[in-house]
């Protein structure tokens, strides 16, 4: 039967090509406009790393002296200070650790060939590569007697590669960071696509870093940080050392923990730590907290899908609503203009339902049109994005789930908006439209 219904739900729609174009095209708005905002929603909130994501954590450290308030809603930085990161990373209690802080040089070869190129940098441990699931094209990360020993060792990302080198693999190759020449010792391919979310700190959406060398650099170098930096008491800081020593939080501190019960002794850990600390003065509070968080609680505390962008969908979801409302009326208006027609198959035998289920396929169909039509409405409104904002272009994509989402909405939607339609033609009186003839 149901390829029965389809044959007359076709037929049906030849017959009033006006008003079914229209309802097409109702559908086909409201299905563009909701998957073009549940689509950037989507790729904002999914899961940057599903692998590791319950392995890898944001480590938080409440500095402040008692009275001391901080700007986040559980009163504790962001970010660490240098001094905290460092002993962190000296102990090493995780399975694996990265202190990083973001920084920034002109890229050069120290010739007249090319052009210097400012660009971001991170400084960060070697860790931070298999941390992150860093995919290497040639070389690797330094190794740990570089880091220790703050030797002057880069990975680049490909496409920063083939600007400076072309095809070539660039191992072993000198690179200019400002005046500091580097060995490239890497090439690696972008850390992540859509979300820097191992720095939320400074745009969650901004391109990952195409430079990274060892974190023992920074103090070497006393090379400048191009991200945040914040401080909660009054500091004389005239020299870098000073700013090492002092309690500017400006490092953000990542750790690797496989199993509950390492998670829970890394907790234990940093408990002691600030102990440790009280003892010399630092921690001046009642109860200093300690906080670890996984990558998704990370995101969510940083709000990297804010309320704004939970309101677009909703609003986007009320047009499609309106959308429906208007199909609903054409779709009574139709229905009930073949009342005669329904009521001869009704004398002849049809039954209540089978009357139901042929409009309720001819919705569905209307809804397959739609919805194919509103995925191409969304693929040019999610082009219009990324031509528009640079940071959403790799967020402003459909991927499988809302490809297959977009025509499953559509014909639900249209489902939902026939059901009233539908079933006030199946309650057509057979006798009096027989009388009429």
């Amino acid at each position: 039967m149901f390829w029965y219904y389809l044959d007359l739900s076709w037929r049906s729609f030849k017959r009033t090509p006006l008003v079914s174009a229209l309802m097409v095209i109702a559908i086909a708005i409201g299905i563009g406009i909701t998957m073009t905002t549940l689509s950037v929603y989507h790729m904002m909130s999914a899961d940057p790393i599903p692998s590791k994501s319950d392995k890898l954590f944001a480590v938080q450290l409440q500095t402040m002296d008692e009275g001391e308030g901080w700007f986040t809603k559980d009163d504790i930085p962001y970010q660490l200070t240098y001094q905290d990161a460092q002993k962190l990373m000296t102990d090493a209690q995780g399975n694996k650790q990265a202190a990083m802080v973001r920084t920034g040089f002109a890229v050069h070869l120290g010739n007249e060939s090319q052009s210097p190129k400012l660009m971001d940098a991170r400084a960060t441990g070697r860790d931070f590569f298999s941390m992150f699931n860093a995919q290497f094209v040639y070389g690797g990360p330094w190794q740990q007697s570089d880091e220790d020993n703050a030797v002057q060792k880069v990975v680049i990302e490909r496409s920063l590669s083939e600007d400076l080198f072309g095809d070539s693999n660039p191992v072993g190759q000198t690179v200019y960071l400002d005046k500091f020449l580097f060995e490239v010792v890497g090439v690696v391919e972008p850390v992540t696509d859509n979300i820097k979310y191992y720095d939320l700190n400074n745009g969650a959406f901004k391109r990952p870093e195409r430079v990274f060398y060892p974190f023992s650099l920074v103090k070497e170098l006393e090379i400048p940080t191009w991200g945040n930096s914040n401080g909660w008491k009054r500091e004389l800081v005239k020299t870098y050392a000073e700013r090492l020593e002092s309690e500017i939080v400006w490092i953000q501190y990542w750790v690797q923990l496989d199993t509950e019960q390492g998670k829970s002794d890394y907790q234990q850990y940093l408990q002691n730590y600030i102990k440790e600390q009280q003892k010399i003065g630092r921690f001046a509070r009642k109860e200093p907290k300690a906080v670890v968080r996984d990558v998704n609680e990370w995101m969510q505390y940083n709000e990297v899908v804010s309320e704004d962008n939970k309101i677009l969908v909703l609003l986007s979801f009320m047009f499609l609503a309106v959308c429906l409302a208007n199909i609903l009326g054409l779709l009574l208006a139709k229905f009930m203009r073949r009342a005669p027609e329904v009521g001869v198959r009704r004398a002849l035998g049809a039954s209540k339902t089978q009357v139901f289920m042929q409009h309720l396929v001819e919705v569905a169909l209307l809804g397959v049109f739609g919805g194919v039509l509103g995925i191409l409405l969304a693929q040019l409104s999610l082009w219009g994005v990324r031509e528009s904002y640079s940071y959403y272009s790799n967020l402003a994509t459909m991927d499988l789930l809302m490809l297959l989402s977009a025509p499953l909405i559509a014909i639900t939607a249209c489902i939902i908006a026939g059901l009233f339609p539908a079933w006030q033609v199946c309650r057509t009186n057979p006798a009096y439209y027989l009388k009429t003839q």
